[in-house]
């Protein structure tokens, strides 16, 4: 796929909050055309507040962010026409069918009449919401009312598309249907940034993703190269009795093949090249130095692995 140069592009931009936190350090982010992009990271990590700024509806503390060429805080009534959001909350209008949710929206961004119409019916046959386009938004599902959303968001053309914690809350059936539209949009050229802390999602769909821990981007590659970068093609997690620490420093410094171990909750984690013949010889180093293993798992190298490794905490949160 082609890439044209950066459709967003941020320079040290930061966001501190009149309470002192600090949601956003020294942002420095760039986005192609084309492009999915994730902002992956545990919950306050500071994606909502990043993809806020990006679409002006949090004003920056200092930095600067544009998306298509437009700084965002000089500019935002023109920003606000490249852009689509698909926010985490229900933004759409209860007093109003499904069609004229679409409808109007195409209205107030210049649509003449007769454009809006036609483009509201199509957007409901490619969103697969034609049979409920009389419907009042009140009567959707969670999945549905979420593919409204992001619907009436692509519905004036943006350049780039926003969605914050699209799946949140949907059952695998409406996540899968949803993903099936913005894949389907993806092919066809539309720049989407996505955040979310669903490794899985990032993994499987985004070109390119950004970890986020405390404000900061701490790995920025594809889901492949980011996996790559720990050197390991797998994980171990021990669960034991006793001093955790003490077991990891052990099985880091008497194991072969491990690549960092960390202790996470009440688990130690090993990065390994071999996870399964690793099994014997963690549970064999821990019960010469006295401690009972009572649980093993093994797993393949993810996002969540490498967010682990980077930040000694898990995505989930």
């Amino acid at each position: 796929m082609q890439r044209d140069g950066p459709v967003i592009e941020t320079r040290a931009l930061t966001k501190v909050y009149p309470s002192g936190v600090k949601a956003v350090d020294g942002l420095d982010l760039e986005v192609h055309a084309g492009e999915i992009f994730g902002l992956l990271g545990p919950n306050g990590a500071g994606k909502t507040t990043t993809a806020g700024m990006l679409t002006t509806r949090v004003v920056p503390t200092s930095g600067q962010a544009f998306v298509g060429g437009i700084d965002v805080v000089a500019r935002p009534a023109a920003a606000k026409r490249l852009i689509g959001v698909v926010s985490q909350t229900n933004t759409l209008d209860r007093s109003l069918t499904v069609w004229e949710n679409l409808y109007f929206h195409g209205r107030f961004f210049g649509m003449d009449a007769k454009r809006a119409r036609a483009e509201a019916d199509r957007l409901l046959d490619e969103f697969r919401l034609a049979d409920r386009a009389g419907a009042e938004v009140l009567t959707l599902s969670g999945g549905m009312a979420q593919r409204l959303m992001a619907a009436r968001a692509v519905m004036h053309r943006p350049s780039i598309l926003f969605l914050d914690e699209p799946t949140a809350g949907l059952d695998p059936q409406s996540r899968i249907a949803l993903w099936e539209i913005l894949t389907e949009l993806h092919t066809e050229g539309q720049t989407i940034l996505l955040t979310t802390h669903y490794m899985e999602e990032a993994e499987r769909y985004c070109d390119r993703v950004a970890i986020i821990d405390q404000g900061r981007i701490v790995a920025l590659d594809s889901p492949a190269g980011l996996k790559r970068s720990i050197g390991a093609a797998g994980t171990v997690a021990v669960s034991a009795a006793g001093d955790l620490e003490a077991l990891a420093g052990l099985l880091s410094a008497e194991l072969s093949g491990v690549h960092g171990a960390v202790v996470v909750d009440d688990r130690v984690y090993l990065g390994v090249d071999q996870p399964t013949a690793a099994l014997p010889a963690v549970v064999h180093v821990a019960q010469r130095h006295g401690f009972v293993v009572t649980d093993l798992s093994i797993s393949e190298t993810t996002l969540e692995t490498v967010f682990i490794k980077l930040t000694g905490k898990e995505l989930r949160e």
